[in-house]
Protein backbone atom coordinates (compact mmCIF):
# COMPACT_ATOMS: atom_id res chain seq x y z
CA UNK A 1 0.00 0.00 0.00
CA UNK A 2 0.91 3.64 -0.31
CA UNK A 3 0.65 4.97 3.25
CA UNK A 4 0.84 8.55 4.56
CA UNK A 5 2.03 8.88 8.18
CA UNK A 6 1.91 11.97 10.38
CA UNK A 7 3.97 12.07 13.55
CA UNK A 8 6.53 9.85 11.81
CA UNK A 9 9.42 11.14 13.94
CA UNK A 10 7.67 10.41 17.24
CA UNK A 11 8.12 7.37 19.46
CA UNK A 12 5.72 5.10 17.56
CA UNK A 13 6.23 6.66 14.14
CA UNK A 14 9.99 6.12 14.24
CA UNK A 15 9.37 2.39 14.67
CA UNK A 16 6.27 2.10 12.46
CA UNK A 17 7.66 3.72 9.30
CA UNK A 18 10.64 1.35 8.83
CA UNK A 19 8.43 -1.61 9.77
CA UNK A 20 5.88 -0.72 7.08
CA UNK A 21 8.65 -0.24 4.54
CA UNK A 22 10.23 -3.58 5.36
CA UNK A 23 6.81 -5.15 4.75
CA UNK A 24 6.80 -3.70 1.22
CA UNK A 25 4.62 -0.62 1.72
CA UNK A 26 5.52 2.80 0.33
CA UNK A 27 5.48 5.44 3.09
CA UNK A 28 5.15 9.21 2.79
CA UNK A 29 5.78 11.33 5.89
CA UNK A 30 3.94 14.54 6.78
CA UNK A 31 6.23 17.24 8.22
CA UNK A 32 5.61 20.78 9.49
CA UNK A 33 8.86 22.20 8.05
CA UNK A 34 9.97 22.53 4.46
CA UNK A 35 10.53 19.03 3.03
CA UNK A 36 14.15 17.93 2.64
CA UNK A 37 13.53 14.34 1.50
CA UNK A 38 11.54 12.98 -1.44
CA UNK A 39 9.20 11.06 0.88
CA UNK A 40 8.16 14.18 2.84
CA UNK A 41 5.05 16.32 2.39
CA UNK A 42 4.62 19.62 4.21
CA UNK A 43 1.43 20.31 6.14
CA UNK A 44 0.21 22.72 8.83
CA UNK A 45 -2.70 21.29 10.85
CA UNK A 46 -3.17 24.47 12.91
CA UNK A 47 -3.66 26.48 9.70
CA UNK A 48 -5.60 23.71 7.95
CA UNK A 49 -3.00 23.47 5.18
CA UNK A 50 -2.36 20.25 3.25
CA UNK A 51 -1.99 20.00 -0.54
CA UNK A 52 -4.44 17.25 -1.44
CA UNK A 53 -2.86 16.77 -4.88
CA UNK A 54 0.24 15.35 -3.17
CA UNK A 55 -1.89 12.60 -1.62
CA UNK A 56 -3.37 11.42 -4.90
CA UNK A 57 -3.28 7.63 -5.14
CA UNK A 58 -2.74 7.09 -1.41
CA UNK A 59 -4.27 3.88 -0.01
CA UNK A 60 -4.06 4.58 3.71
CA UNK A 61 -3.39 7.36 6.21
CA UNK A 62 -2.07 7.07 9.78
CA UNK A 63 -2.30 9.99 12.21
CA UNK A 64 0.15 9.81 15.11
CA UNK A 65 0.21 13.57 15.80
CA UNK A 66 -0.38 14.91 19.28
CA UNK A 67 1.17 17.13 21.94
CA UNK A 68 3.04 15.29 24.71
CA UNK A 69 0.77 14.39 27.65
CA UNK A 70 3.54 13.78 30.16
CA UNK A 71 4.08 17.31 31.43
CA UNK A 72 2.18 19.41 33.97
CA UNK A 73 -1.16 20.46 32.48
CA UNK A 74 -1.39 24.23 32.40
CA UNK A 75 -4.40 25.76 30.64
CA UNK A 76 -2.20 26.45 27.61
CA UNK A 77 -0.89 22.87 27.52
CA UNK A 78 -4.39 21.43 27.84
CA UNK A 79 -5.47 23.53 24.85
CA UNK A 80 -2.41 22.33 22.89
CA UNK A 81 -3.13 18.67 23.82
CA UNK A 82 -6.69 18.99 22.50
CA UNK A 83 -5.99 21.14 19.43
CA UNK A 84 -2.99 19.11 18.21
CA UNK A 85 -5.10 15.97 18.09
CA UNK A 86 -8.37 17.38 16.80
CA UNK A 87 -6.89 19.69 14.15
CA UNK A 88 -4.58 17.06 12.67
CA UNK A 89 -7.29 14.38 12.56
CA UNK A 90 -9.89 16.75 11.12
CA UNK A 91 -7.53 17.93 8.37
CA UNK A 92 -6.56 14.40 7.35
CA UNK A 93 -10.19 13.23 7.45
CA UNK A 94 -11.43 16.14 5.31
CA UNK A 95 -8.57 15.75 2.85
CA UNK A 96 -9.08 12.00 2.54
CA UNK A 97 -12.83 12.47 2.01
CA UNK A 98 -12.18 14.84 -0.91
CA UNK A 99 -9.74 12.56 -2.77
CA UNK A 100 -10.76 10.61 -5.86
CA UNK A 101 -10.17 7.74 -5.57
CA UNK A 102 -10.49 7.81 -1.80
CA UNK A 103 -8.04 5.96 0.44
CA UNK A 104 -9.42 2.76 1.89
CA UNK A 105 -8.53 3.41 5.53
CA UNK A 106 -7.67 6.14 8.04
CA UNK A 107 -6.02 4.94 11.25
CA UNK A 108 -5.91 7.46 14.09
CA UNK A 109 -3.94 7.03 17.30
CA UNK A 110 -6.25 7.23 20.30
CA UNK A 111 -5.96 6.49 24.01
CA UNK A 112 -7.42 4.38 26.81
CA UNK A 113 -7.93 7.67 28.63
CA UNK A 114 -11.36 7.77 26.99
CA UNK A 115 -12.59 5.36 29.68
CA UNK A 116 -11.71 7.68 32.56
CA UNK A 117 -10.58 6.43 35.97
CA UNK A 118 -12.70 3.30 36.47
CA UNK A 119 -10.99 1.42 39.31
CA UNK A 120 -11.11 -2.38 38.93
CA UNK A 121 -13.83 -2.40 36.25
CA UNK A 122 -12.82 -4.50 33.23
CA UNK A 123 -13.09 -2.36 30.11
CA UNK A 124 -13.42 -3.37 26.45
CA UNK A 125 -14.32 -1.48 23.30
CA UNK A 126 -17.97 -1.94 24.26
CA UNK A 127 -17.53 0.03 27.49
CA UNK A 128 -18.90 3.56 27.72
CA UNK A 129 -16.62 6.58 27.75
CA UNK A 130 -15.75 7.99 31.15
CA UNK A 131 -15.35 11.46 32.63
CA UNK A 132 -12.45 13.87 32.94
CA UNK A 133 -10.14 15.91 30.73
CA UNK A 134 -8.55 12.96 28.92
CA UNK A 135 -11.91 11.33 28.22
CA UNK A 136 -13.19 14.60 26.76
CA UNK A 137 -10.06 14.99 24.61
CA UNK A 138 -10.28 11.45 23.22
CA UNK A 139 -13.99 11.82 22.40
CA UNK A 140 -13.28 15.00 20.42
CA UNK A 141 -10.21 13.36 18.83
CA UNK A 142 -12.21 10.39 17.58
CA UNK A 143 -15.15 12.54 16.46
CA UNK A 144 -12.76 14.63 14.34
CA UNK A 145 -12.46 11.68 11.93
CA UNK A 146 -16.17 11.89 11.04
CA UNK A 147 -15.63 13.48 7.58
CA UNK A 148 -13.70 10.37 6.48
CA UNK A 149 -16.24 8.03 8.05
CA UNK A 150 -19.13 9.83 6.35
CA UNK A 151 -17.30 9.54 3.01
CA UNK A 152 -17.27 5.75 3.34
CA UNK A 153 -13.63 5.42 4.39
CA UNK A 154 -12.86 2.74 6.98
CA UNK A 155 -11.73 4.55 10.15
CA UNK A 156 -9.89 2.87 13.02
CA UNK A 157 -9.15 4.43 16.42
CA UNK A 158 -6.31 2.56 18.13
CA UNK A 159 -6.85 3.25 21.84
CA UNK A 160 -3.32 2.85 23.12
CA UNK A 161 -2.16 2.12 26.62
CA UNK A 162 1.29 2.97 27.99
CA UNK A 163 3.80 2.07 25.27
CA UNK A 164 6.77 0.15 26.68
CA UNK A 165 9.96 1.50 25.14
CA UNK A 166 13.27 2.53 26.70
CA UNK A 167 13.58 5.24 24.04
CA UNK A 168 10.71 7.43 25.25
CA UNK A 169 7.15 7.57 26.52
CA UNK A 170 6.29 6.85 30.15
CA UNK A 171 9.10 4.34 30.78
CA UNK A 172 12.16 6.42 29.90
CA UNK A 173 11.91 8.96 32.78
CA UNK A 174 11.35 6.07 35.23
CA UNK A 175 14.60 4.30 34.36
CA UNK A 176 17.14 6.51 36.19
CA UNK A 177 15.46 6.53 39.62
CA UNK A 178 14.79 2.80 39.39
CA UNK A 179 18.39 2.10 38.34
CA UNK A 180 19.50 4.09 41.38
CA UNK A 181 17.29 1.94 43.60
CA UNK A 182 14.95 4.79 44.58
CA UNK A 183 11.93 3.72 42.54
CA UNK A 184 8.66 2.48 43.92
CA UNK A 185 4.90 2.38 43.50
CA UNK A 186 2.93 5.60 43.08
CA UNK A 187 0.24 6.20 45.68
CA UNK A 188 -1.52 2.97 46.69
CA UNK A 189 -0.13 1.09 43.68
CA UNK A 190 -3.56 -0.45 43.12
CA UNK A 191 -4.42 1.70 40.10
CA UNK A 192 -4.41 -0.17 36.80
CA UNK A 193 -1.85 0.73 34.13
CA UNK A 194 -2.88 -0.73 30.79
CA UNK A 195 0.18 -1.01 28.58
CA UNK A 196 1.49 -2.46 25.31
CA UNK A 197 4.98 -3.40 24.08
CA UNK A 198 6.45 -1.35 21.25
CA UNK A 199 6.72 -4.35 18.92
CA UNK A 200 3.06 -5.16 19.55
CA UNK A 201 1.77 -1.63 19.01
CA UNK A 202 3.64 -1.45 15.68
CA UNK A 203 2.20 -4.85 14.73
CA UNK A 204 -1.28 -3.63 15.75
CA UNK A 205 -1.04 -0.68 13.34
CA UNK A 206 -0.02 -3.03 10.53
CA UNK A 207 -2.84 -5.41 11.51
CA UNK A 208 -5.57 -2.78 11.25
CA UNK A 209 -4.09 -1.23 8.10
CA UNK A 210 -4.07 -4.56 6.30
CA UNK A 211 -7.25 -6.01 7.85
CA UNK A 212 -10.88 -5.00 8.03
CA UNK A 213 -11.47 -3.79 11.60
CA UNK A 214 -13.21 -0.43 11.96
CA UNK A 215 -14.06 1.81 14.89
CA UNK A 216 -12.45 1.61 18.33
CA UNK A 217 -9.74 -1.00 18.85
CA UNK A 218 -7.94 -1.26 22.21
CA UNK A 219 -4.18 -1.41 21.62
CA UNK A 220 -3.23 -2.84 25.00
CA UNK A 221 -1.66 -6.08 26.15
CA UNK A 222 -4.09 -8.83 27.26
CA UNK A 223 -2.72 -8.63 30.83
CA UNK A 224 -2.99 -5.11 32.28
CA UNK A 225 -0.91 -4.53 35.42
CA UNK A 226 -1.49 -2.56 38.57
CA UNK A 227 1.05 0.16 39.24
CA UNK A 228 2.52 -2.03 41.99
CA UNK A 229 2.90 -4.99 39.60
CA UNK A 230 4.44 -2.69 37.00
CA UNK A 231 6.87 -1.34 39.59
CA UNK A 232 7.94 -4.79 40.78
CA UNK A 233 8.45 -5.98 37.20
CA UNK A 234 10.58 -2.92 36.41
CA UNK A 235 12.71 -3.44 39.52
CA UNK A 236 13.14 -7.10 38.63
CA UNK A 237 14.18 -6.29 35.05
CA UNK A 238 16.76 -3.81 36.36
CA UNK A 239 17.79 -6.01 39.33
CA UNK A 240 17.02 -3.18 41.75
CA UNK A 241 14.84 -2.88 44.87
CA UNK A 242 11.51 -1.01 44.66
CA UNK A 243 11.02 0.03 48.26
CA UNK A 244 10.57 3.81 48.06
CA UNK A 245 6.96 4.63 47.15
CA UNK A 246 5.91 8.03 45.82
CA UNK A 247 3.09 9.30 48.05
CA UNK A 248 -0.09 10.43 46.30
CA UNK A 249 0.30 13.98 47.62
CA UNK A 250 3.80 14.17 46.10
CA UNK A 251 2.52 13.11 42.67
CA UNK A 252 -0.23 15.73 42.90
CA UNK A 253 2.19 18.41 44.07
CA UNK A 254 4.69 17.69 41.29
CA UNK A 255 2.29 17.12 38.41
CA UNK A 256 -1.08 18.57 39.41
CA UNK A 257 -4.05 17.36 37.37
CA UNK A 258 -1.80 15.29 35.11
CA UNK A 259 -0.50 13.35 38.11
CA UNK A 260 -4.02 12.61 39.29
CA UNK A 261 -5.18 11.41 35.88
CA UNK A 262 -2.16 9.54 34.57
CA UNK A 263 -0.23 8.39 37.65
CA UNK A 264 -2.85 7.92 40.37
CA UNK A 265 -5.78 7.01 38.11
CA UNK A 266 -6.01 4.24 35.56
CA UNK A 267 -8.01 1.83 33.47
CA UNK A 268 -8.14 -1.97 33.36
CA UNK A 269 -8.45 -2.35 29.60
CA UNK A 270 -8.60 -5.55 27.57
CA UNK A 271 -7.89 -5.76 23.80
CA UNK A 272 -11.08 -7.72 23.06
CA UNK A 273 -11.28 -6.94 19.36
CA UNK A 274 -7.61 -7.66 18.62
CA UNK A 275 -7.83 -10.97 20.49
CA UNK A 276 -11.02 -11.87 18.62
CA UNK A 277 -9.27 -11.07 15.34
CA UNK A 278 -6.50 -13.52 16.17
CA UNK A 279 -3.78 -10.94 16.92
CA UNK A 280 -0.68 -12.57 18.42
CA UNK A 281 0.99 -10.56 21.21
CA UNK A 282 4.76 -11.04 21.37
CA UNK A 283 4.98 -9.61 24.91
CA UNK A 284 1.70 -10.49 26.67
CA UNK A 285 2.82 -9.84 30.27
CA UNK A 286 4.59 -6.86 31.83
CA UNK A 287 7.50 -9.00 33.07
CA UNK A 288 8.19 -10.27 29.55
CA UNK A 289 7.75 -6.81 28.00
CA UNK A 290 10.14 -5.03 30.38
CA UNK A 291 12.72 -7.81 30.18
CA UNK A 292 12.49 -7.63 26.39
CA UNK A 293 13.23 -3.90 26.15
CA UNK A 294 15.73 -3.66 29.02
CA UNK A 295 17.87 -6.77 28.49
CA UNK A 296 21.10 -5.79 26.68
CA UNK A 297 21.48 -7.35 23.25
Amino acid sequence: MKVVVSGASGLIGAALVPSLRSAGHEVLRLVRREPTETDEIRWDPAAGELDASLLQGVDALVNLSGENLGKRWTDARKRAILDSRVQSTELLARTAAALDPKPSVLVVASAVGIYGDRGDEILTEESAAGAGFLADVVRAWEDAADPAREAGIRVVHLRQGIVISKDGGALKPMLLPFKLGVGGRVGSGKQWWSWIGMDDVVAAYAHVLEGDLAGAVNATAPNPATNEQFTKALGSALHRPTVLPVPAFAARTLFGEMGDAMLLGGQRVLPARLVEAGFDFSTPTIDVALAHVLTPR
